[in-house]
């Protein structure tokens, strides 16, 4: 059926992944568990990735840069009509939060599932954004219109500092500039605006008020195409670096049921405003008194849903799957419970000693950590060819436990567990961060990572178990990586030798 709005729901049952790497292997797990028969889509550089594997067809889409390929709108939607998919599934970036590609869908009676067109470009705009849930009653961080360089020059004066420049398009910190003072502010709308006009294709920036000390929380929502809307609770997102996220968890160490309940009815207001369908996060800004305040609205599937989905027990994929068919939303607010902790770590192919550069090459070894409570999103395997062309992050790392203290524990065994050679990772930066005590009370901003965290103190001690490792691998090369053994006998493995040295460099 197709609504007014635009939005079309319907009952299908083939769905296209038009994405690649963990999310695609994500979705196409729970279309199976629907009994939804899946096709991928994939560039010259995954012609061999899993995702292409595990589908049940799979076709391909162009060359390895994603603007010759999975951003290519008519090459999706000529591979879905070839193969009688009913519905597409976009995943996260790509073409997620394109308003056009939305309604590209519904236009060749493809089930897109996601939002609205209308909503995904009305949220897609912060300034158009800001200017909607305003009027819902949503509380927004002061700011003011978009305007020339001279008007906004003026405007910050008036402000005062520190402010932001943003662009009004896109996310991801690009066309994003902090300003501490007057004296910078001309430079700064200058580079935002560059950046933002070759990101975006749209240079329009605006001021809004820097909170200082702030934190980044965020509303996980889920709505159908009955009137019904709710939210599955808060993900903390403060651990970033250059306004890219590396570490969340659920619930927030910040939050109280009080809160969390107050933050939540915004949200759903928020969502409500635009009419919104299907998965979709309502982003905040929450300063030290714990004021919060709408920063933007995510309208797709987040990265850091399965913190979310561990903690509730919904499983949200495949509820974006059911209600993308037309059905209602199997829970209501009350009976969202939020129990236990989780946190994820974001596994990225980068050098964390060398400005967290992207690290490319074939992936040589690549063994994931397994337990109890221990979740791993992924998309790499042995001789996987990581390359420039996509986002360094090659899995995710969930761990679950009772509590915040039980889910760290885990988190620190699991990190060390990982093993991933031929391309340098930020597995490092991970552990340092467990051993942070600022990390572990708590007490942490979105500035804490670039301003307060180093890893210099952790060099020395990670270079040595390089060695090793790499002199580990070397010997036992063709054998068994791992034996079990009493300890204290002569066969002892050299890998339990590495186990005993993890636990006293700690």
């Amino acid at each position: 059926m197709k609504r007014n709005d635009g939005l079309l729901t319907k009952k299908f049952d083939k769905l296209l992944i038009a994405n690649r790497g963990e999310i695609a292997m994500r979705i196409l797990r729970a279309a199976h568990e629907l009994g939804i028969d899946t096709v991928a889509v994939y560039s010259d550089a995954d012609r061999y990735a899993p995702h292409v594997r595990y589908a049940k067809e799979a076709y391909y889409i162009g060359p390895s840069p994603a603007r010759e390929s999975y951003l290519v709108i008519e090459k999706i939607l000529d591979v879905a009509q070839k193969a009688g998919a009913q519905a597409i599934h976009p995943g996260y970036g790509f073409l997620a939060e394109r308003a056009e590609f939305a309604q590209a869908c519904v236009d060749h009676d493809i089930v897109f599932v996601g939002p609205p067109a209308e909503a995904i470009r009305t949220m897609g705009d912060k300034q158009m954004a800001r200017q909607t849930v305003t009027a819902a009653g949503v509380p927004v961080v002061p700011g003011t219109p978009a305007g020339t360089d001279e008007e906004l020059i003026a405007a910050g004066s008036e402000m005062g500092f520190p402010l932001l420049v943003k662009a009004t398009a896109g996310g991801g910190g690009k066309g994003m500039r902090p300003v501490y003072e007057a004296a910078a502010l001309p430079d700064a709308i200058a580079a935002a605006r560059r950046e933002a006009a070759a990101a975006f294709g749209d240079g329009t920036v605006y001021l809004e008020k820097m909170i200082v000390e702030g934190r980044h929380i965020e509303i996980q929502l889920m709505a159908d195409s009955h009137g019904n809307a709710i939210y599955l609770g808060e993900r903390e997102c403060s651990l970033q670096r250059r306004h890219q996220k590396l570490i969340e968890e659920a619930p927030s160490f910040a939050v109280d049921e009080d809160l969390r309940r107050r933050m939540g009815e915004v949200a759903v207001a928020a969502a409500k405003a635009v009419n919104y369908v299907n998965a979709g996060t309502i982003e905040f800004l929450m300063d030290k008194d714990k004021k919060f305040y709408f920063l933007e609205m995510n309208t797709r599937l987040q990265v850091e849903h399965p913190v979310t989905e561990l903690v509730t027990g919904v499983d949200i994929v495949q509820e974006m799957l059911r209600v993308a068919r037309g059905r209602k939303l199997r829970i209501r607010q009350e009976d969202v419970k939020m129990q236990g902790w989780a946190i994820e770590c974001r596994i990225n192919a980068e050098d964390p000693y060398n400005n967290y550069l992207p690290s490319t090459g074939l992936v040589t070894t690549s063994r994931a950590p397994t337990g109890p409570g221990v979740r791993v999103d992924t998309g790499v395997f042995r001789g996987y060819e990581v390359t420039p062309y996509y986002d360094s992050m090659i899995s995710k790392l969930i761990c679950y436990g009772e509590t915040r203290a039980e889910a760290i524990l885990r988190m620190r065994r699991a990190l060390a567990e990982y093993r991933v050679m031929g391309v340098k990772t930020n597995i490092p930066f991970h552990q340092h961060m467990m051993d942070s005590h600022r990390f572990l009370s708590g007490r942490f901003d979105t500035k804490f990572v670039e301003r307060e965290f180093s890893m210099s103190d952790r060099e020395a001690t990670d270079e040595l178990e390089a060695a090793i490792l790499a002199t580990l691998v070397a010997h036992r090369q063709g054998q068994q990586a791992s034996q079990i053994v009493s300890p204290g006998t002569r066969d002892a493995s050299n890998w339990k030798y590495l186990g005993r040295w993890e636990r006293l460099r700690r």
